[in-house]
């Protein structure tokens, strides 16, 4: 068989271009798959970057809204983490960008543990304070209310022993008489009295205070009025209006006092009813008795 050389030769340059097209095919293809792989571990890589810075920056946020705490480092740390990501976030991937936002991110998380540990031992000091202030306060409450049960023992001991020195009259008697040259005859009339005895009868007792005693009575008539009105006395802002004022030296014993009061002509003659006879140590009273005129 006769072969053209020239057709020999074209299949020749054909049959080596096919295997130059299936090596280079070959070739790209697996430079493309390479490509592709690294792009995806640069893209991998960017992605845990700015998921740790992410995770940090959340963490700081948390501290922010529980500490008072070294503020202005938190602040400041903060601040470098957000840079930090918002660059790599800009940027595209490359493996030097990569390799250097890797070496900040271990400097930031560094910072960042050191930052937490000093946060951490400051906030459990603070609240060792914390329990260290309430019992300190406990204590003082309870101080407190004991000094203030003392107060009031003391107060209410004060206020008993006041009470049982407190002047007091065991008995008040009062008769009408009528008075006529110098003598006296008991009498329930009305229109023949003109004087009324009070008899007082002080009571023994050795808490009161020794000394002079000023003693007011006090006759109220049937109609309101008091009887030989000798005008007003005040004792702060309280007053009364008395009929006689007697000083007696009290020395802690049964003392019996009585005394007359004479009626004024404006009074006279007396009227019928019932007389009321109060019997008063400054402004408190001692005690009274009462009498019928008919």
């Amino acid at each position: 068989m006769i072969v053209n050389p020239q057709l020999f030769n074209y299949r020749l340059i054909i049959s080596s271009l096919l295997v130059v097209l299936t090596v280079l095919g070959v070739y790209s293809f697996t430079n493309y798959k390479s490509v592709k792989s690294y792009e995806e571990f640069l893209k991998q890589e960017k992605f845990l970057i700015e998921k740790e810075l992410s995770e940090i920056l959340t963490s700081y946020d948390d501290l922010s809204q529980d500490y008072d705490l070294m503020s202005s480092k938190l602040q400041e740390a903060k601040q470098e983490t957000k840079n930090a990501l918002d660059s790599l976030r800009l940027l595209k991937s490359d493996l030097s960008i990569i390799t250097k936002f890797k070496e900040q991110l271990l400097v930031i998380k560094t910072k960042s543990k050191i930052l937490l540990s000093t946060i951490d031992s400051l906030n459990s000091e603070n609240l060792k304070l914390q329990k260290e202030k309430s019992y300190a306060l406990n204590t003082i409450k309870k101080k407190t209310l004991t000094i203030d049960s003392l107060e009031e023992t003391n107060d209410s001991l004060n206020k008993t022993i006041d009470n049982a020195g407190i002047l007091k009259a065991s008995s008040i008697n009062a008769e009408a008489f009528k008075i006529n040259n110098g003598k006296k005859k008991t009498t329930t009339r009305a229109r023949r009295a003109n004087a009324i005895d009070v008899c007082i009868l002080l009571a023994e007792n050795p808490l009161t205070e020794k000394g002079v005693k000023e003693l007011y009575i006090q006759i109220v008539s049937p109609n309101n009025n008091i009887i030989s009105d000798k005008g007003e006395v005040f004792f702060g802002d309280t007053s009364l209006i008395y009929s006689k004022k007697e000083v007696v030296n009290f020395d802690n014993n049964n003392l019996n006092i009585c005394s007359t009061v004479a009626t004024y002509k404006e009074d006279r003659p007396l009227k019928k009813g019932t007389y009321f006879i109060n019997v008063f140590y400054k402004d408190r009273r001692l005690g009274g008795t009462s009498i019928v005129l008919k």
